[in-house]
């Protein structure tokens, strides 16, 4: 077995490819429109399907706006530089709302930001996550 996708569902659909291709870097790996439940399925991701898990965005065309719930936590990126994929992210429109830093009660460095729609994503700087380890 393998963790095959996460699904969010995104109000506005075109906002949030925007956001997790153009501001996280990741590649639209497939679309979907399926007129008959007046929805759109999009797959977003940093590889192909068949070797990575990606996030699978659901659009409900009559429902532009969710409420998160309070159970939801947040999607994990690993990066090598955080400060400079924390200013990359500013350059292009994305919001940070947890500058880098330790971890509270730990070493590990990390960040967060928040897509169009609020959820959070959270950076891990990859080295000095494997220097905590």
């Amino acid at each position: 077995m393998r963790l095959l996708h996460t699904m969010l569902r995104v109000g506005d659909l075109d906002r949030s490819l925007a956001f997790y291709t153009e501001v996280l870097g990741m590649r639209l790996l497939r679309r979907k429109e399926y007129p008959s439940g007046r929805f759109t399925l999009a797959f977003v991701g940093y590889g192909e399907e068949s070797d990575h898990s990606v996030l699978e965005l659901t659009h409900n065309w009559d429902t532009d706006r969710y409420d998160l719930g309070d159970g939801y936590g947040h999607i994990a990126l690993g990066v090598d530089d955080i400060q400079g994929v924390c200013a990359a992210i500013r350059s292009k429109g994305g919001r940070v709302v947890r500058e880098p830093g330790p971890m509270k009660h730990g070493s590990t460095v990390i960040a967060f930001v928040e897509d169009p729609d609020g959820y959070k994503v959270e950076l891990i700087e990859l080295t000095s996550r494997e220097a905590a380890a």
